[in-house]
């Protein structure tokens, strides 16, 4: 267990982080200005000042029981990559061990760029690969039965240049809409901001199951779902477990949580249980959008490891269990001045707020042109089994702005000016002894994929096992090119007022369509979204070609964001992916019926056999027994039908050679196939005995923690 029972977090809070306050009173005045230069304006460390930062980052993870080094970045797998190296060197000629680590060894390392995905940038003979020190990340210390590991936040790309990470991209986006939003503040006159800096808060959605019955369920340890499962006799029907009291096992594991992730600088704030059984939520402050993805990871990992510590398993599967709320990762963003404006505030007037109707345009302009590529960038396998299930938000993307923003959006469509806004007035309880509430000019909206709530978006798509990079890449490139051709109009105008107005009533006009503010589960809005001509991409193979249309191309190449080859590699990765994933799923769903279900299943059935014969021979009437044994026997044939279908579609995707054909033929005959198998057997989990049934139910994993 955690030092959590006397927890004072104002003491801990950043404790195994290098801030900026460690980085004053360890570094020379002249070096840390330096740093604080490049991390604010860009540009490149000298080596000297390199060297004196290595120095003082050793010294004080030595001093916090740090033996080893780790340039620690984020490949295209989605998850987080590291190779520890010791800060020993050769000894000195007395024999005593020298402890050393340079400004190079900060600055740059090389990892084996061949064995992670690369979509062919890389081959198995072309290994090189470098890691770049992401100076804008704090370097943060990780502590495990491995020891104590300073960790160095770093970019990842191959030797001939190319971006091999999650990271790199983003990096490069945050740089685009900085550049772009300033040129926006500055047309109404904000002089003193020299940067704009997208800001993230990541809602992390996750369950917890016990560890004992989670290592019965191979289908939960080799695919993070379970693949097979009957529905418990209670779901979610009662709503009572969202925001419900937070059972002690639960709380103890939220409570050691919390204090990791505060030791790490993670500002964990908010914690509650889900809607669905043994599903709960994590909430952060908000960050910039680097330091926001670099912790996201650390809470994903962290959630692991202290769920390992309190006999529980977490997961972060977006679909752990049919039938049940899935998982999200709900990624609310916002634009925000080094002086301290964010330009997603709309103020108390916004129909006044003419710089605030500016952004607001430019980000419909933005999601409505790329809402293809806004899709994409919340695909991964696991989110198939949740966008548009009714119960996240649906497949198509549109935009809530509510009911205030709303209306002025139709004034200034129809009329050209917004002459008023809704107000929010009073709420009325009823109560005498309530205190009178300021009530929000409009509702919130829990079905729309990307909705605005008060001073920012939350793109609610992203899946919660999901890295938060790609979608934030995405994000800032789409509305910087918005930001950009703005800006492009408005700095060349003779008549700024006019000018603006104009322009904002055009985009407005243009772009209304992809704004929604009712039921996004209704199969009405999906008929009404096919008549305004919003795509409807159902899925991660449907979704990669958005990647490389030459509107695609033509956006990420003008920011520098990605190279056309950059995005054939990740188009590529994520058929291979996607591809992968169901092989697994498939011969884990294989395996589990040959040697689990079908196995217990005959053992039933001769069971029944010979209590019809034991009741016949007594000379009793064997109805009951001999129906029962006709059923389960019939729907065993089924099983075992479909177990040789799916073994048959699984060998022809493999000898697919076109990694695309092969992703599609996954997602259109195995996944068939895989559900066909499921049916009978979750139909058999009904029917026969729970004492030779080979696993825990639903019912035991969800309610049983």
């Amino acid at each position: 267990m955690s030092d959590a029972a006397n927890v004072k977090v104002e003491e801990i809070f950043a404790s195994k982080v290098f801030t900026f306050g460690k980085m004053k009173e360890r570094l020379p005045k002249s070096v840390y200005k330096e740093i604080r230069n490049v991390m604010e304006h860009g540009g490149e460390l000298s080596l000297a000042a390199a060297d004196v930062a290595a120095k003082a980052m050793k010294d004080w993870a030595m001093e916090n029981g740090a033996t080893h080094y780790t340039h620690w970045f984020q490949p295209l797998t989605g998850i987080t990559a590291e190779k520890h190296d010791a800060f020993v060197t050769h000894p000195d000629e007395d024999g005593k061990m020298i402890m050393e680590f340079s400004g190079r060894e900060l600055i740059k390392g090389e990892p084996d760029a061949s064995s992670f995905p690369s979509g062919g940038l890389r081959a198995t003979f072309e290994a090189r690969g470098y890691t770049a020190w992401d100076i804008t990340s704090p370097a943060f210390l990780k502590e495990d039965a491995t020891g104590v590991i300073l960790c160095i936040p770093t970019a990842f790309c191959s030797y001939t240049g190319e971006a091999l990470d999650k990271k790199t991209p983003l990096l490069r986006s945050m740089e685009a809409i900085s550049q772009q939003a300033l040129r926006i503040v500055r047309l109404f006159g904000n002089t003193g901001a020299s940067k704009v800096t997208a800001s993230v808060g990541a809602e992390q959605e996750y369950f917890l199951v016990d560890r004992e019955k989670y290592l019965q369920r191979e289908d939960l340890i080799f695919a993070g779902r379970t693949l097979f499962g009957a529905p418990a006799p209670k779901g979610q029907e009662l709503e009572d477990h969202y925001f419900g009291t937070i059972r002690e096992r639960v709380g103890a594991y939220m409570k050691d949580l919390n204090v990791e992730l505060w030791k790490l600088g993670v500002t964990a704030k908010t914690q509650h249980n889900e809607v669905a059984p043994a599903q709960h939520e994590l909430a952060p402050v908000y960050e910039s959008a680097n330091i926001a993805v670099d912790h996201n990871q650390l809470v994903m990992e962290t959630m692991k490891k202290v769920a390992g510590r309190h006999g529980m398993t977490c997961l972060l599967h977006e679909k752990p269990f049919a039938g049940v709320n899935g998982s999200g990762k709900h990624n609310n963003w916002s634009l925000c001045t080094d002086n301290g404006v964010n330009m997603l505030d709309p103020g108390d007037t916004p129909n006044a707020n003419i710089q605030f109707l500016l952004v607001l345009a430019c980000i419909l302009k933005a999601v409505d042109t790329h809402a293809d590529l806004l899709r994409q960038s919340a695909s991964d396998v696991g989110n198939d089994h949740r966008l548009g299930a009714n119960e996240a938000p649906p497949a198509i993307i549109s935009v809530f702005l509510g009911e205030q923003l709303e209306d002025v959006v139709k004034q200034l469509v129809e009329t050209g000016e917004a002459a008023h806004c809704l107000e929010g007035g009073k709420l009325e309880t009823g109560v005498s002894t309530l205190p009178e509430l300021e009530k929000d000019a409009t509702d919130r909206n829990r079905t729309s994929p990307f909705a605005f709530t008060g001073n920012k978006f939350e793109f609610r798509m992203v899946g919660s096992a999901d890295s938060i990079a790609s979608p934030n890449t995405t994000l800032n490139a789409i509305v910087a090119e918005a930001f950009c051709e703005a800006a492009d109009i408005l700095e060349k105008a003779e008549d700024f007022e006019l000018a603006v107005h104009d322009l904002i009533k055009e985009y407005m006009t243009k772009h209304q369509k992809i704004i929604f503010n009712g039921d996004g589960y209704s199969d009405e809005w999906v008929a009404e979204a096919k008549r305004r001509g919003l795509p409807n991409i159902k899925s991660m193979v449907e979704a990669a070609g958005t990647l490389t249309t030459e509107k695609s191309v033509k956006l990420f190449e003008k920011f520098g964001i990605f190279t056309r080859v950059e995005l054939e590699s990740r188009e590529e990765v994520i058929y291979e992916t996607y591809a992968k994933t169901i092989h697994i799923e498939a011969l884990t769903m294989i395996n589990m019926a040959s040697k689990k279900y079908i196995p217990a299943v005959v053992k039933y059935t001769k069971f029944l056999a010979d209590t019809v014969i034991a009741v016949r021979d007594a000379g009793a009437e064997a109805f009951v027994q001999s129906q029962m044994l006709s059923e389960v026997n019939q729907k065993l044939r089924e099983a075992k039908s479909a177990l040789e279908a799916l073994k048959k579609a699984t060998a022809q995707a493999s000898a697919i050679r076109s990694m695309k054909e092969r992703a599609f033929f996954y997602k259109d005959t195995v996944k068939t196939a895989m559900e066909d198998l499921r049916t009978p057997i979750d139909g058999l989990e009904m029917m026969v005995d729970k004492a030779v049934w080979p696993v825990p139910s639903y019912g035991e994993l969800t309610f049983e923690v």
